[in-house]
């Protein structure tokens, strides 16, 4: 097992001292490796938290770059960094943050050609897109390679998260079996978001991929969280796997990744509802 450096052990001390974690838990913590796919306002803070815990290896797939528009809750991003690449953007500020670990950056959009290869590298995968295509496209590939996947989406005052486990519980799909129907759901454009929502999910999505990666607690897995800042309280719903799910049920009918067609129409932020 990894050895810790004595910087290290310090940075990461008052997490080291709770009794279900300990030396141990921080060696695997620094071998593990997650993909944040998306670099706005989910992937911000829980590329943030993740680097911040000690994480290893974090890589970040986003294709855009840094707009105004972003800074009100992307977090990874500063002024300065305008029309830069959010990947590169994303990397500089969890080295500044965390010099210990490793960020992979890959500033492109996925697609049914590229994906898997680059999933295939890492333990745990966390959802942070700004589209349907893409979300709907994640979701299948985690199913099909076996990848735990800790999906979020907000708008407006709104929030949810859940953890996919495949085998273990249902899928995005199984909830959602197809994306909804052009203009059903709002752009962030159109509706808003307000920015700590983006900061309060992504931060519970980083809690969910660190329990995953030392197998402690109880995950999102078969729970689907929503949360309304509003009215302050958080809700759950249970989900169960459906057998008739096109991609994780008994007979599925979705064996190849395709590249879906829907496109949400308008500017949008990163994960926003179904």
């Amino acid at each position: 097992m990894t050895e810790l450096t004595n910087a290290e052990i310090e940075r990461y001390s008052r997490q080291i001292i709770l009794s279900n974690l300990g030396g141990r838990g921080q060696k695997r913590l620094k071998e593990s490796r997650v993909l944040v796919v998306g670099a706005g306002g989910l992937g911000s803070p829980v590329a943030y938290y993740l680097a911040a815990a000690g994480v290893g290896t974090i890589g970040i797939v986003d294709s855009d770059a840094v707009e105004l528009s972003n800074l009100q809750r992307q977090i990874l991003h500063s002024t300065d960094r305008l029309g830069k690449s959010k990947a590169e953007s994303a990397r500089e500020t969890l080295l500044a943050l965390n010099p210990h670990i490793t960020v992979n950056t890959y500033p492109l959009r996925l697609t049914k050609d590229n994906i898997l290869p680059i999933i295939q590298d890492y333990e745990v995968v966390v959802g942070g897109v700004d589209n349907f295509p893409t979300r709907y496209l994640l979701n299948d590939a985690c199913v099909m390679a076996g990848k735990p996947l800790v999906e979020g989406g907000v708008l407006q005052w709104d929030g949810l998260v859940m953890t996919i486990k495949p085998g273990e519980g249902p899928c995005y799909r199984c909830i959602f079996p197809e994306p909804p129907p052009r203009g059903a759901v709002p752009s962030c454009q159109e509706a808003g978001v307000m920015g700590v929502i983006p900061g309060v999910i992504g931060v519970i999505q980083a809690t969910e991929v660190i329990k995953l990666l030392l197998g402690v607690g109880q995950t999102l897995t078969g729970r689907l969280m929503l949360y309304n800042a509003l009215e302050m309280h958080f809700r759950e719903v249970t989900a169960e796997r459906n057998p008739g799910c096109p991609v994780c049920g008994d007979n599925p009918r979705i064996r190849e990744l395709e590249d879906y067609t829907f496109v949400c129409e308008g500017q949008s932020c990163r994960g926003e509802l179904p």
